[in-house]
């Protein structure tokens, strides 16, 4: 997968969560991410850090948890 596909996808999952929660703690580590010089982020995450986003790409992976391209589309018509 090269970088554009990692971005589409990545904007496309992010747009299924509705939980502002994870979204804030997805916008947290992306942030600190691209704020650090240390490419090592997972090693510095702590172990409850890891094993959450862990979970959350698990539960990325359940339908229940998922929103039809088109539902989204439909949904943010005005910015594509």
């Amino acid at each position: 997968m090269n970088t554009i596909e990692l971005r589409t996808n990545f904007h496309r999952l992010i747009d299924t969560f509705n939980n502002e929660s994870v979204l804030s703690k997805f916008y947290d580590l992306l942030l600190k991410a691209k704020e650090s010089k240390d490419t090592q982020l997972w090693s510095r995450l702590s172990l409850e850090e890891q094993e959450e986003l862990m979970l959350i790409e698990k539960q990325s992976h359940d339908p229940e948890n998922l929103i039809s391209h088109s539902e989204v589309s439909k949904k943010h018509k005005k910015w594509l």
